[in-house]
């Protein structure tokens, strides 16, 4: 009796950000990491996710691959990175992220590949779409008095805009510098 280790992978779908908006976002982590002893997130990690998959067979990945591909043509996507703010609320922060202004497309994009994904055995999202990036993670409960007041200080909360003309399939995998994300797919956002 043979015993075979199917391998996982952990997935999700995502935007990648521009360069510009990518340095923008550097330099405001680098302003605000003083400010707090919190998980910041690398720079390089920063992105949009529209669906998150989770844990994943290797042996399913051009299924899945398949799936993504077969949604209906779109129209790149113009968004803006702006404001800041805290999930669930600035009185117990458990995230710390920048806000991501897109019109309707990117919420649709996220639903059509949600119910893509359906007949794969993926459940849809139950929560409304609020796209974000996570520029840290707080770990310890409680307010954080000097974030709050060094983010009020900020002479500006616009960190760029672009358009987005790809999202991608990305892998996760956990390094000990941190996660680490690589694209395994690129799909065009207008056909």
């Amino acid at each position: 009796m043979h015993n075979y280790h199917r391998s996982k992978m952990r997935l999700f779908i995502g935007i990648d950000l521009t360069l510009e908006v990518i340095a923008n976002l550097e330099g405001l982590l680098e302003r605000l990491k003083p400010a707090a002893q919190i998980n910041w997130s690398p720079p390089r990690n920063l992105h949009i996710t529209t669906k998150f998959i989770g844990e994943w067979p290797e042996e399913r990945l051009a299924e899945l691959n398949s799936a993504l591909g077969t949604l209906l043509a779109r129209q790149p996507i113009a968004i803006a990175i702006q404001k800041l703010g805290f999930f669930p609320n600035p009185h117990a922060p458990r995230v710390f992220w920048a806000g991501v202004h897109a019109e309707d497309d990117l919420a649709g994009l996220a639903r059509e590949t949600g119910e893509a994904l359906v007949p794969l055995g993926i459940a849809k999202e139950v929560r409304a779409y609020s796209p974000h990036l996570t520029l840290a993670r707080i770990k310890t409960p409680g307010k954080q008095p000097s974030l709050l007041q060094a983010v009020a200080k900020l002479p500006s909360l616009d960190f760029g805009s672009f358009v987005a003309n790809h999202f991608y399939l990305y892998q996760s995998r956990t390094a000990p510098t941190g996660s680490v994300y690589t694209k395994l797919a690129e799909f065009p956002l207008a056909k």
